[in-house]
């Protein structure tokens, strides 16, 4: 009777372990399942996510064919496309380089006083704005002598950069960031990379630059500087259009608020009229992505040359 019950306790034990063993199994073999759906699911994530992104760069690629035709206007509705059907399309914009100010040409002319009426009307006092006007300023320059205000090898050794100032014109707008008191300055002024570029031929064209722009460089109110803009863009008040009035000369803009360009030489050499480099941006559009290609032009409606091409990922 003894034999009999302890044959059917073993039973019984050797019963729960497998059970144990088969729950385990199963155990394991949902959560391998469950792993696989996740990485197939992501795999398959992935490849929609790179198809609708080539796609979303062919769109870009056609804006940018699109825009960089010389017979086609900056307000030509054709650089606008979108399809309804498919939900992709793609927007071009075409903007001149001459409404910002070339920190290179500024910089080579020694016209900090420009940079530092800048700086101020941003916010910063008379110390700092020298101060980082002259620390541009030796960035640039092939020497190693410091301005009164600026920063050279020793400074930035101290802050143990090595091999700064790079002692060159600016190659792109974001190693600005490396000049003392540039941080300042981007605290002031978040948006300051909309002030600037590397590629215009030089000075601020008076047929692109905004009245804020135009105040700053002729040394006059913003309501001076607007009278400008508001001739440019005509009876109708639109830019691009039939009625549009551009400037032939800067003497001719800056004589309708009041500057004299032969008493003002310094402001005079600001402006220039009807600058040539041009900057095409496209965005193509799908249901799942967007991409950005961004050309940079000279002679656009000549005989162009491309200075810059830069893709971006556009969340």
């Amino acid at each position: 009777m003894k034999a009999v019950f302890h044959s059917s306790a073993a039973r019984a034990g050797r019963s729960g372990s497998a059970l144990i063993a088969v729950l385990w199994l199963v155990m394991m073999l949902s959560l391998i399942t469950v792993a696989t759906i996740r990485v197939v699911g992501f795999d398959l994530d992935v490849a929609a996510a790179n198809i609708h992104g080539f796609r979303a760069k062919q769109l870009a690629e056609m804006g940018i064919a699109v825009g960089a035709n010389p017979a086609v206007e900056r307000a030509d509705p054709i650089l606008n496309q979108w399809s309804e059907e498919d939900g992709e399309g793609f927007e071009v914009t075409i903007v001149s380089e001459g409404g910002k100010f070339n920190i290179n040409a500024i910089l080579l002319q020694d016209d900090k006083n420009l940079l530092k009426s800048m700086f101020i009307d941003w916010g910063m006092d008379i110390d700092e704005a020298a101060a980082v006007a002259d620390g541009l300023g030796d960035w640039v320059d092939a020497d190693d002598e410091e301005a009164l205000n600026g920063a050279e090898i020793s400074f930035y050794e101290d802050l143990g950069r090595v091999n700064q100032p790079f002692n060159r014109p600016f190659y792109d707008l974001e190693e600005m960031r490396l000049v003392r008191g540039m941080d300042l300055v981007e605290a002031l002024q978040p948006n300051w990379r909309q002030w600037f570029t590397i590629w215009s031929s030089g000075a601020l064209d008076v047929n692109e630059a905004s009245a804020d722009f135009i105040a700053v460089a002729a040394e006059v109110s913003y309501e001076e500087a607007a009278i400008i803009p508001e001739t440019v863009r005509g009876p109708d008040g639109e830019r691009d259009t039939d009625d549009d009035t551009p400037f032939q000369s800067p003497q001719e803009a800056l004589a309708l608020i009041g500057v004299d360009g032969s008493l003002r030489p310094d402001i005079l050499n600001r402006f220039s009229a009807n600058e040539t480099t041009t900057r095409i941006e496209s965005t193509g559009i799908t249901p799942g992505a967007k991409r950005k290609i961004t050309l940079i032009v000279r002679n656009r409606t000549g005989q162009p040359a491309i200075l810059e091409r830069t893709e971006e990922v556009v969340p």
